[in-house]
């Protein structure tokens, strides 16, 4: 009887649910300590607003880019009817191209794939890839491939000869390399 002394059974239901609430609060402390340094990392990343002044207030080589950019999309929507004219579609369009000229299949099926939820026409991109390829190889040191295919864009039957006097025609942004 003496080698068989056992608590009664509240002493030891007691005995295990004070061990359950000290694990508790041990995983809540924990948890709390997690989740707090976890957050440390996004407060350091807010925005100071003297950069956000400072971001606000763009180059002027970065205001001609932009200007440049806006008049492409515009000729582009005189020169081209239907909706391959409209800036979503030139946009898109000129990437795809331009993707497929690189060889980079896979970005440009996902960018055709953005083209065509916008309702652009997929024949327009073919048409553009054609007269791409008809143009031959780029020169690295001449003719820039953004000019060619905003060419090709714009005119799809445009003859080699011409079109690479359009890119000619279309001045190099300052600070840009051949592509």
């Amino acid at each position: 009887m003496l080698a068989s002394h056992r608590p009664p059974a509240a002493q030891q239901i007691r005995a295990m649910l004070l061990r359950v609430s000290s694990f508790r609060v041990l995983a809540a402390a924990l948890g709390a300590i997690f989740v707090l340094s976890q957050a440390t990392p996004v407060l350091a990343q807010s925005g100071d607003p003297k950069n956000a002044a400072d971001k606000q207030q763009q180059k002027p080589g970065d205001q001609a880019k932009d200007t440049k950019k806006a008049d492409e999309y515009e000729e582009a929507t005189k020169a081209v009817s239907g909706p391959a004219g409209n800036p979503e579609c030139v946009r898109l369009g000129r990437n795809v191209v331009s993707l497929l000229w690189r060889d980079d299949l896979d970005t440009a099926f996902r960018h055709l794939d953005l083209y065509d939820r916008f309702g652009c026409p997929g024949g327009h991109v073919q048409m553009a890839f054609r007269c791409v390829l008809r143009q031959g190889e780029i020169d690295p040191k001449g003719e820039k491939l953004n000019a060619r295919v905003h060419a090709c864009w714009i005119n799809p039957a445009i003859t080699p000869a011409a079109a690479a006097a359009a890119a000619a025609a279309t001045p190099a942004a300052p600070g840009t390399t051949a592509q």
